[in-house]
């Protein structure tokens, strides 16, 4: 769960890096990073732990000048969360300077380091982005592009990278395309970015897609487009329409706005239920509860408040006020809810502890009737290609059934959207979608101990 953003040969490009990591902040809020470099044999980096605007001030970006740059932040899927494992990674070999960023998880990556260490190779942090670091630096290949084409050869799972060298730009997508990574122009420079919001805050234009398994090859002398992987099936990452990328951005064919609003009213057809008023939970079930809204002719209220200065990275605090519980991140409106018949609409359950807070608020604030729709299939399997979902075992869909969340939850009722009607709601036409987290039916094969050994996970609840 990161993002990442590059530009070519643009005056002021470390600006423009700062700005598009800041649109892409919801992907990352542990760590950011830039790389830039005037092509002069000298790449210059700045990572820190924390926010994009709080990382990079006036005086950290005058340091970071060079006419390219590549940016990152992060939310660690593979690799623990602290400053060596933060992005780009930044090394000096052979053959010169390498920055890298990556989104995504690389599912082989533990197999491939611990036979790295047995020849030699000394890593500096446990992220899997450092393994394709290691291989490109092992390459007999004489370019970078090359280099990078031999490594990615060994490598399985998913990756959006980019990569900066002193005369290049390096964008490349796996196969399979799970995670997102678009192209685009600024002036007369290229820029490449996790999602298109990014290009509407520097007011770039939108060209494409990276394909999956293809290598966007940037120079001076102009771009050249690689495929030189197998090709398979694509398999675009489904959660990222339901709740990762932000609703502004252009996804996969379609807008995520326009995507999570069908999942509301296809969820709103599939599951209807008399009610007063239509809430979300804040912000990433507004979209489909307007939706829904819409399709039931109920009336959408803002019946929970997000603060907004609590985020994924919020720390608890002690444990004498612990028990506030969801109270630090939503309030319910009284006015509102009281008496109400309430339909709450979230795009996901995981463990269902926060909904079951929320249920209970709402019926101490007066709630009538609280009826929990949820805008995706239930959660049974976790992801091994870079969204943070937990273990199995702790998905609670894995081993209970709809009705036995919803007594634990204590809603009147509970029905999630079906897997026929998630498909129907988004429009697959050329694209085809990873929906693993449903079905448990994975696209690429992978050892299945890496998710003791690897794969270190947050959850959002």
């Amino acid at each position: 769960m990161c993002g990442i953003f590059g530009i070519f040969n643009y005056k002021d490009a470390t600006n423009i890096a700062y700005l598009g990591l800041h649109a892409l902040q919801h992907r990352g809020q542990e760590s950011a990073g830039i790389a830039s470099t005037d092509g002069d044999s000298v790449m210059r980096f700045h990572r820190q732990m924390g926010l994009v605007s709080d990382i990079f001030n006036e005086e950290v970006l005058k340091h970071l000048k060079g006419n390219s740059a590549i940016g990152h932040v992060r939310y660690s899927t593979a690799g623990s969360s602290n400053i060596n494992n933060a992005q780009p990674l930044v090394v000096e070999y052979s053959k010169g300077h390498i920055a890298v960023a990556h989104n995504g998880n690389l599912t082989n990556a533990k197999i491939i380091k611990d036979e790295l260490e047995k020849y030699g190779s000394i890593f500096q942090s446990s992220t899997d982005t450092e393994v394709i670091i290691h291989l490109v630096a092992l390459s007999h290949e004489n370019s970078t592009l090359d280099r990078l084409i031999s490594a990615l050869r060994r490598v399985e799972g998913s990756y959006s990278l980019l990569v900066l060298t002193d005369r290049e730009l390096i964008a490349m997508r796996d196969p399979y395309g799970f995670r997102p990574l678009v192209l685009g122009m600024l002036k007369d420079s290229y820029v490449v970015s996790s999602e298109t919001c990014a290009f509407d805050l520097i007011e770039a234009e939108y060209l494409r897609e990276v394909e999956p398994g293809e290598i966007i090859h940037i120079t001076q002398d102009g771009i050249k487009s690689y495929a030189p992987f197998k090709k398979v099936n694509r398999k675009h990452c489904i959660f990222e329409y339901i709740y990762f990328a932000r609703p502004d951005s252009f996804m996969f064919g379609e807008t995520v706005y326009t995507v999570r609003k069908a999942l509301g009213r296809q969820l709103a057809q599939d599951t209807f239920v008399e009610a007063d008023m239509v809430i979300p939970i804040p912000d990433s079930g507004i979209s489909a509860a307007i939706g829904y809204s819409q399709e039931a002719n109920i009336p959408f209220e803002l019946g929970l408040i997000r603060n907004h200065y609590v985020g994924r990275t919020f720390i608890e605090p002690k444990e004498s006020i612990r028990h506030f519980g969801v109270k630090l991140k939503l309030n319910a409106v009284h006015d509102v809810v009281k008496g109400k018949r309430i339909v709450v609409i979230d795009d996901s359950i995981v463990r269902a502890t926060t909904g079951r807070k929320i249920i209970k608020m709402l019926r101490q604030y007066g709630a009538k009737e609280v009826h929990f729709r949820v805008s995706s299939p239930p959660t049974q399997y976790p992801c091994f290609y870079g969204i943070d979902t937990p273990s199995r075992g702790e998905l609670i869909a894995s081993s209970h059934t709809s009705e036995e969340i919803n007594q634990y939850m204590g809603s009147d009722t509970l029905q999630y959207l079906s897997i026929e009607g998630m498909k129907k709601a988004v429009k697959n036409g050329d694209y085809t979608y990873c929906d693993a987290c449903f079905t448990g039916a994975y696209p690429s094969k992978f050892p299945w101990n890496m998710q003791l050994e690897q794969m270190e996970l947050f959850v959002k609840r």
